[in-house]
């Protein structure tokens, strides 16, 4: 079931609901005030598109450890 978030026209609160094929019609209402004006908000998903590296990088972008941890600008600059 896709998860939708709305957002309330009257509180501002965010409301997630989850939906059945077929709900497309129900009656939405906000889970701070009770209200029916929701307007749904475009949600970012979080699944990745393509595979991770294993192990990631330093915070300065590099592959290996800087010389210096914690990174900073002297071990970072080159």
């Amino acid at each position: 079931m896709p998860l939708y978030e709305y957002e309330c026209s009257d509180c501002g609160h965010i409301t997630e609901v989850l939906s059945k094929v077929g709900d497309a019609n129900a009656e939405l209402v906000c889970g701070g005030c009770n209200g029916t004006k929701l307007k749904k908000k475009l949600s970012v998903t979080t699944i990745p598109t393509h595979p991770t590296p294993k192990g990631g990088k330093t915070c300065c972008g590099r592959d290996e450890r800087c010389d210096a941890p914690p990174c900073g600008t002297s071990c970072c600059s080159g």
